[in-house]
């Protein structure tokens, strides 16, 4: 996984008890949907509306390397920036830490691949969009 960048988009999360299983944590699978929604949220900020309404974002891979558990009572901290950036493959790098001590506990890779929203089919993106997300920007 990707050394993180000096600058990357930041969401606060909090866990919702439906979050806690068995094991009075947070279930693997919330990791896996808080790398969503904070690719989700940093989409919404820099894409334009036009382009949000054009270009969808399908994810082709997911690899998550959890490190801490999250329990009860602790706030989250999502960030995330993209990586490579190649044709159709969008490299996308999250680390989820715990907010009172910024302790990573999880780092997810994940490769996204966009979509034209109206046919449903891969596209390329403009080299403008590609810029505001590329790794240089970041």
């Amino acid at each position: 996984m990707s050394s993180s960048p000096t600058q990357a988009f930041e969401l606060s999360l909090a866990i919702r008890p439906e979050d806690i299983d068995e094991l009075n944590h947070v279930n693997n699978v919330v990791y896996l949907r808080w790398v969503q929604d904070v690719a989700t949220a940093h989409w919404r900020v820099l894409a334009t509306p036009a382009e949000q309404k054009d270009v969808a974002w399908v994810a082709v891979r997911h690899e998550i390397d959890y490190l801490r558990p999250a329990v009860p009572g602790d706030a989250i901290i999502a960030r995330t920036w993209v990586g490579a950036a190649d044709g159709l493959r969008f490299e996308r790098h999250t680390e989820l830490l715990r907010a009172r001590d910024r302790k990573i506990l999880a780092r997810a890779r994940t490769v996204w691949c966009p979509i034209d929203v109206r046919t449903g089919r891969p596209r390329e993106v403009t080299p403008d969009l590609r810029a505001r997300f590329s790794a240089a920007q970041q």
